[in-house]
Parts: structure tokens; C-alpha cells; sequence
């Protein structure tokens, strides 16, 4: 077994007549982002309906790359490749898997399938691709969850994978709306919502509501996109931005206050039209909706609400972010809505301390959509979703029933991060009928913990919400359920006579790991409260129950090489560099971090194997 001051004098070079795949992608690749906030990792993406993403990484080095995936942002259990050009222009490109953050070890199954590898004087670009399941162990799977990349590289062809710049972002990797494909108005109007020269004040959380007027406009047009416009330095304050409808009747307070303080007026207007979140880009709605502005029927005014964190207590801050609108006359099909659904957030949240995992839920019933909305409720068609809890929330699901049977999972985040919340476009449309029943989902984790979170708009509270973007627009703006809190009390062993006693009974319960499952089990048992909303602030209430949810069946993994054996380019050999390891590797090969690459392409390789001592 060798030492580290050993491993960094070695380098192995296998040279091989193994080629690069001729395979190139049928258009250009659609979705790209920069990695890092200096730039230097450039990421350009796409998939297909075979379930294959190509990657084109472009990396500001001259020296190895690496592009891979965590399970939660942590070095071990990573699946990374590695590639490079070497100074004589052959390259150089392998799978690997990260066993600790001392160790790294090639893959025996080969599933990521290099289509270049190109080098100027300043950057390595590296394209590739594989399948969204492969049959790897090691090999995390691509999912419609937020994904946790890793890129690494170095600055030269000598690969110390430890001793790189290694940098890790969360990113939503299956898009399926693409701006450029959908249609751009020939004329349109920007118009700004937003604050002005706000103090954000020195406090963890703030929650600051204005009432601001929408673009007067003398006849109907669609608001088709919107984005948040961020004061610069102020991106790690700003939380969240929602701007909700306000109806025609309600008569609104001026100037900036708490939302949800003392004046109750602040928190007057319900209903959401559009939602963002950290993490989260513009967002341009489909070609057949958009949100309706200029008809007696829409809302003149809505209320901007900005949530702040400022948890480093940084004073003399001053705000002026705000929500971004693109409104055009050129009018689409359908106005579009957006509904609200969850967990009732306040007072009946609540979240056991020091678990691994806690599960809450919220349940929409739409039996009374018709008798509150006042006409009949055409198919809501479902287009998109935006999932939010605050920093306990570890994943979000929402699951559509009908006539008492599941029909789907909507929309899920399995590895939600606090940190990318975005509306999220569907695949494919989904209705939704007057009478289905949707239930949310939310998963936490509470390790951290030693006390009760209660739901609430702290970010150290907790939400589990959904919202739903669809058209054609109703009057419903949330539909939110929570259990009943005395049945939960009474099966934790605590008297109840009504809610308020049941809330407080949950406070005396001696929390560990058999409670907290207890609580759950209660919690998913009870009959949930249901509590409608129209955009006038006209409330019902209606009851229903959890039902059972019926796991998806993970799609069937698949070989790269099995069914598209790769064609041979003419005159471009490909060489494999060795890596050198931070420590002792205890592998087969009995090397650390071991020495060889090899790219199985699907046929025999020649291999010729130089070994040097520098």
C-alpha cells in the first residue's frame, strides 16, 4: 500500500485505440447555467424521450474536469467523470464513484458515454451523456427531483481529485418548458412590482407587505412572464416574493407593514398569481394561458409580499426587490390561475424534535368548488407547480385521487433544497376535475432540533405547501386541510376536550424517536379539516380523509453500450490518465484511487500500458 508523498510522484498513462463516439446530439442542447459565481463552470443540457441527457461541461482550466452528482451535497457516495486532454492531444474520460473524502474508485460498469473532448488555451470542454437509470450501483439516478452536482478540476492532466476546486450546486436538471420554443409576443410591456427603499431590519425574519396597482390598461391583456428583480448584495436576504390578487371590493391600507402583524389588513388579499423563491429563475407561461388584466372582472391592485432572512443581523440594509412583469395585447386562449393547497399552516403544524423523518399532510377536497365558486368549474388544466417548506422540509409530493383511486403523482421533489424553490413546469398537462381529491405530502428532517417547530411564516417554522398554475381561471384561491389535533392528542396519551386544548397538550408530550411516529400515525389517521377560499375571502369548510398513497415503480435501468454500440471516428485515439490519490485506497488493484481509466465503448480495446516513476 502506497503513501501519499509516493501517489503524488506517480503518473500512469494507458493508451488506448478506444475512440470517441460519433453519436452527436440531433439539435443543440437547450438548458445551461454557470455552476459557480465566478463563472468558470459553464453547464449546457438536454434529454430526450429515451430517457438519455447529454452534458456539455465547459471548465476554465487546461487540466483534468470532473462532473458528477451527491446524494445530499456530500463527497462520499458521488458519482463523478473524469476527462481531460493530454498535452498531445489525446484524451481521456472514465466513471467513478467517491467512496469517502479521502477516497475515490473507478466503477467497473461504464455508463456515462463521452462525445468530445476538446481544449483551447483556457478551458476543457467535455460532452457526454447517459441514461437516466443506469444499472450502476454507484451511479446516481437523474430524477424530477433537485439534484445535487458536483464539478472539480484541476491545473494540469495530473489528477489529485481531492486536492482540486470542488464546487457543488443544486439544479432542477428535467425541464421541459423552454423559452425559446414557446412564443414570444411581438409587443410587449414590462411593468415593475416592488418596493421602495425598504430598511430591511435586523431581525431573522420579516415579512414586508405593500398594496401596489397593476399596469392600467384600457383593454384585456396576458401577463405571459414574470421574474424577481433582486437589489444587488441583497440575494441572501431575500426568501421569497409573492404577489396576490386583491378582489375589486376590498378596501386596502396603505404605505409597507408586517404581513402578518398586528394590522390584520396587511394579510388581506389571498389569492396568488405569481411565486418565487430562492433559487429560482423567470418563468414564461404556455402558449395557451396567461394572467388576465384589463376586464371588469380582473383585480386592479394585489399585495407584494416580501419574506427577509436576515439572520447575520446586518444593519442598514435598504430594499428595493420585487416581482417583474411581461404583459402583451396579443391575448392567449385561457386565462390561467394559480391554487393554493397544503397544510393549513397556523396553529395545527407542528414537527416532533430529533428525528430522522417526519411526514405531515394537507388535503384539498373539491367537492364544494362548484357551490363557492358560484358557476360550474370547468377541468382545471394543471401546467406547472411551485413546492415550498422552509429549512426542515426534505421532500414535497403531491398525489391526485379520483372517485376514491389514485391517479398520479403530480408533481414531487424528493431532494428538495430550501435553497431552489421554482415553478416547475409539467411534463404534460394534467386536469383536474371539480370533486378529485389532492393530498401534500411534506417530509422533514428535525436532527438539528430540541424542540417543537410549529408551522408559521419564520423561516424557523415550518410550511407544506403546493401551489398549482393552471387554466381556465376559477374563483378558488386555496384549498387546504389539517388533522384533527384532539383525535392526535387523545392517541398520544394527552387529554383534549378541543383544538386549542389539543395544540397544547402536543406541547407536554416526552418527544422521541416511538412518539414522533406515534404523532405521525395519528396525524395521518385523523379526519383532516378542509378550508376553501375564494379571491373575495369567502371561506368553507369541508372534511375528508388521508388515503393511502400507492408508490411509483422506478423506471427499468439501461446499459449504454447494450443497444447503440459506438461507431469508430476516423483518426482520433483516446489515451487514459492515471489519477493520484489523496490517501491509501484500499481497492483491488491494491492501489489507492486507482491508477487506471478505461472506457468501455462496447468492443475490445487495445491496450498498451506505460509505467513511468518520476
Amino acid at each position: 500500500m502506497m503513501s501519499h508523498p509516493c501517489m503524488k510522484s506517480l503518473l500512469f498513462l494507458l493508451s488506448t485505440l478506444c475512440l470517441c463516439s460519433s453519436h452527436s446530439s440531433s439539435r443543440p442542447l437547450r438548458f445551461s447555467t454557470y455552476l459557480d459565481a465566478m463563472q468558470q463552470f459553464h453547464l449546457r443540457w438536454d434529454h430526450d424521450s429515451k430517457e438519455m441527457v447529454t452534458f456539455e461541461l465547459q471548465v476554465q482550466t487546461t487540466g483534468w474536469v470532473a462532473f458528477g452528482f451527491t446524494t445530499h451535497g456530500e463527497l462520499p457516495g458521488g458519482d463523478v467523470v473524469i476527462g481531460g486532454v493530454l498535452p498531445d492531444g489525446n484524451m481521456y474520460f472514465s466513471d467513478w464513484h467517491i467512496v469517502d473524502e479521502k477516497t475515490i474508485v473507478e466503477d467497473e460498469s461504464q455508463d456515462y458515454e463521452v462525445l468530445s473532448m476538446t481544449q483551447d488555451e483556457t478551458s476543457t470542454t467535455m460532452t457526454f451523456r447517459r441514461y437516466f437509470q443506469t444499472c450502476d450501483p454507484h451511479d446516481q439516478p437523474i430524477t424530477g427531483d433537485t439534484l445535487r452536482l458536483i464539478s472539480a478540476f484541476g491545473p494540469d492532466d495530473t489528477i489529485d481529485f481531492f486536492k482540486g476546486k470542488i464546487i457543488k450546486k443544486s439544479l432542477y436538471i428535467l425541464l421541459y418548458l423552454y423559452e425559446e420554443d414557446l412564443s414570444t409576443p411581438s409587443v410587449y410591456h414590462v411593468y415593475d412590482l416592488k418596493l421602495d427603499d425598504f430598511p430591511i431590519p435586523e431581525d431573522d425574519t420579516t415579512y414586508a407587505c405593500t398594496f401596489i396597482p397593476l399596469p392600467r390598461v384600457k383593454t384585456k391583456h396576458h401577463i405571459y412572464k414574470f421574474e424577481a428583480v433582486i437589489t444587488p448584495r441583497n440575494e441572501t436576504m431575500v426568501h421569497h416574493i409573492l404577489v396576490y390578487a386583491c378582489g375589486n371590493a376590498s378596501v386596502l391600507p396603505t404605505g409597507v407593514s408586517d404581513c402578518y402583524g398586528a394590522d390584520p389588513d396587511f394579510s388581506l388579499c389571498s389569492q396568488i398569481v405569481v411565486g418565487w423563491a430562492v433559487g429560482g429563475g423567470s418563468y414564461m407561461f404556455p402558449d395557451e394561458t396567461g394572467i388576465s388584466i384589463g376586464t371588469p372582472q380582473d383585480p386592479q391592485w394585489i399585495r407584494l409580499e416580501v419574506h427577509y432572512s436576515n439572520f447575520d443581523l446586518i444593519p442598514d440594509l435598504i430594499d428595493n426587490s420585487g416581482i417583474r412583469l411581461y404583459y402583451t395585447p396579443e391575448l392567449r386562449p385561457y386565462d390561467m390561475g394559480v391554487l393554493q393547497t397544503g397544510l393549513f399552516t397556523f396553529p395545527i403544524h407542528f414537527l416532533p424534535p430529533g428525528v430522522e423523518t417526519f411526514n405531515s399532510y394537507g388535503l384539498c377536497n373539491t367537492s364544494r368548488f362548484e357551490e363557492l365558486n358560484g358557476i360550474p368549474v370547468p377541468d382545471m388544466h394543471v401546467f406547472g407547480y411551485l413546492l415550498h417548506t422552509h429549512l426542515a422540509g426534505r421532500g414535497v409530493r403531491g398525489i391526485q385521487y379520483r372517485d376514491g383511486k389514485q391517479l398520479r403523482v403530480l408533481c414531487e421533489d424528493n431532494k428538495y433544497d430550501f435553497n431552489l424553490q421554482e415553478t416547475r413546469g409539467m411534463k404534460e398537462v394534467v386536469t383536474f376535475k371539480a370533486g378529485d381529491e389532492f393530498l401534500v405530502e411534506c417530509r422533514y428532517q428535525t436532527l438539528d432540533r430540541t424542540s417543537l417547530t410549529f408551522g408559521g411564516p419564520s423561516t424557523l417554522n415550518e410550511m407544506c405547501l403546493t401551489f398549482l398554475f393552471y387554466y381556465p381561471r376559477n374563483n378558488i384561491s386555496s384549498c387546504m386541510g389539517y388533522p384533527n389535533i384532539q383525535y392526535v392528542a387523545q392517541e398520544l396519551g394527552q387529554a383534549a376536550a378541543d383544538a386549542m386544548e389539543g395544540m397544547m397538550a402536543i406541547n407536554m408530550v416526552d418527544w422521541n424517536n416511538d412518539t414522533a411516529k406515534q404523532a405521525e400515525k395519528a396525524c395521518k389517521e385523523a379526519d383532516q379539516i378542509v378550508i376553501l377560499k375564494t379571491i373575495d375571502e369567502v371561506v368553507v369548510n369541508e372534511t375528508g380523509f388521508i388515503r393511502d398513497i400507492i408508490e411509483t415503480e422506478p423506471a427499468p435501468c439501461k446499459h449504454i453500450f447494450e443497444n447503440e454500440p459506438t461507431a469508430e471516428p476516423e483518426g482520433q485515439a483516446k489515451f487514459q490518465a492515471a489519477v493520484t490519490s489523496s490517501s491509501a485506497l484500499n481497492t483491488k488493484a491494491t492501489l489507492p484511487f486507482p491508477v487506471l481509466f478505461f472506457v468501455h465503448l462496447g468492443f475490445p480495446c487495445l491496450l498498451t500500458v506505460f509505467l513511468r516513476v518520476l
